[in-house]
């Protein structure tokens, strides 16, 4: 689950929590991970650097299967445009990637100008 998410799939949010100023950033990769708590920050296991996530509702229940909660975490690789701007990502992003500034609670995150190609995009600016 990335980009590809529905506003179904949120219907348990309650906040986002930033852990970096999101307005500084281009993009950012949703993905839903699942945790065995609801209202804490979320154990991180990927390369690079989670930068936000959501805190679930009182509603929320886990998963009968596996007793764990699905929730978005928000993050961002070494080779991201933010780190690298000369990299991959200089122009384009990857399929999971979203404006921050899109990102609300119950709310999928969108593909923007500035999230596809850059800072450069928005200001008109050649790359």
């Amino acid at each position: 689950m990335s980009s590809l998410l529905t506003e179904s799939d949120l219907t348990h949010e309650a906040q986002v929590v930033w852990l970096e100023d999101p307005e500084t950033l281009d993009y950012v990769r949703q993905a839903v991970d699942k945790t065995r708590r609801r209202n804490n920050r979320p154990p991180y296991a990927r390369d690079g650097r989670m930068v936000g996530y959501v805190l679930l509702d009182d509603e929320a229940e886990p998963d009968p299967d596996s007793g764990l909660y699905k929730r978005r975490v928000f993050f961002l690789l070494p080779h991201d445009r933010d780190s690298f701007p000369e990299g991959l990502y200089r122009q384009g992003a990857p399929g999971e990637a979203v404006d921050p500034r899109t990102i609300d609670v119950r709310k999928v995150g969108e593909k923007t100008p500035r999230s596809q190609s850059g800072q450069a995009a928005v200001t008109g600016a050649r790359l």
